[in-house]
């Protein structure tokens, strides 16, 4: 399973996570996750994005861009 949890483990977790928070907290945790995940992965789409324009493709490009530097 996940990690070596077993479904015993995944429960325990489970309820301590509902005693820590409580049950009105828990949809607002596990939503502000999500966004988290969310908003990592379109920083991480757009990071490469930006290398990938930003790289000359071709050695006369990359001639150029040494020449203006």
């Amino acid at each position: 399973m996940l990690g070596g949890l077993g479904p015993t483990e995944l429960i325990i977790i489970f309820l301590i996570v509902l005693i820590l928070f409580g049950a009105r907290r828990i949809p607002d945790i596990a939503k502000g996750l999500g966004r988290g995940i969310k908003d990592f992965k379109s920083a991480l789409r757009e990071d490469s994005n930006n290398d990938s324009i930003s790289e000359p493709k071709t050695e006369s490009q990359r001639d150029e861009a040494t020449k203006k530097a």
